[in-house]
């Protein structure tokens, strides 16, 4: 009997492609059937402090809050280097220290960073794709825009603050911006949560070194936004060689963004990415 394991993740081009190698049945694991939800991300969030799904994708930002429940996967991951979401504004807009903003949820990356930054704003949550439209019709004076809206926006927009810009000056460095990653839950016996981050890792890797078919794949059954010329773009941003499997700049990366939560009240206790891993020594043990 095929025992059915839960994998939400964000509706957004790279979490579906880095999906769909499995969806596809280019990856397999034996007796296993890995059943897929997309919803957006910060709905992602709330679920994971409800433990709802076995798998799921998360904030970075919200890691350090459900650590007790679930353990930290290595593969499936967003960074923005150079990049990342964008505050926006109509380009009329003269923004006071209290301008209203729309963010795409009280547990993103992007919600805590901006939060730190820009203290006596003003914030409404909305559904990430409803932020340029609360821009453009002045319900709120500025929005953070996510996903692919940062690649295609409203000619009417301009961009006032890069939160690249904003994470360089908090985290003092040139270090990657830790975006989104994937947590499993700890109730998952060791044995068969190594296995499932074994495959995933196997389906980023192989989604990444095919990109050109299964984005044909994904176009064509319509399960993409976007048009291929800004699949191709964002694709290449979000899920590439580094979403595979977390590297060494990564984890610091990650542990700077925890330290800097950490010290402004986001989180009660600090602590490193790595000692909330999968162990995967375990295996080794195992057939020793």
């Amino acid at each position: 009997m095929r025992k059915i394991i839960s994998v939400a993740h964000s509706p957004d081009a790279d979490d579906i492609f880095m999906y769909y190698a499995i969806k596809f049945g280019w990856i397999t694991l034996e007796n296993i059937e890995f059943q897929n939800i997309a919803l957006d991300i910060e709905t992602l969030n709330i679920e994971a402090l409800k433990n709802t799904y076995d798998i799921s994708a998360i904030s970075f930002a919200l890691y350090p809050t459900i650590k007790k429940e679930y353990a930290l996967l290595k593969t499936a991951v967003s960074f923005g280097e150079g990049y990342g979401p964008k505050l926006v504004k109509l380009k009329t807009k003269k923004l006071k220290k209290s301008f209203k903003v729309a963010l795409s949820g009280k547990h993103t990356t992007n919600a805590m960073l901006f939060k730190i930054y820009y203290p006596e704003a003003i914030i409404v949550y909305k559904n990430f794709l409803e932020i340029e439209d609360a821009v453009l019709n002045g319900e709120v004076d500025a929005g953070v825009l996510i996903h692919e809206s940062i690649l295609n926006y409203d000619d009417k927009l301009q961009v006032e603050k890069e939160l690249w810009d904003i994470w360089v000056e908090l985290s003092g460095g040139n270090l990657p911006l830790p975006l989104g990653g994937m947590a499993l839950r700890r109730s998952i016996p060791i044995n068969r949560a190594i296995d499932y981050e074994k495959t995933l890792i196997k389906a980023v890797k192989i989604a990444t070194t095919h990109i050109k078919p299964l984005s044909k794949m994904l176009l064509e059954r319509n399960l993409i936004r976007v048009d291929a010329p800004t699949l191709e773009k964002y694709l290449s941003l979000y899920a590439n060689k580094d979403s595979i499997e977390l590297n060494k700049i990564q984890y610091i990366a990650i542990n700077k963004l925890f330290e800097i939560g950490y010290k402004n009240g986001f989180y009660d206790t600090p602590i490193k990415a790595e000692d909330f891993l999968i162990p995967s020594e375990y295996e080794k043990l195992r057939s020793s």
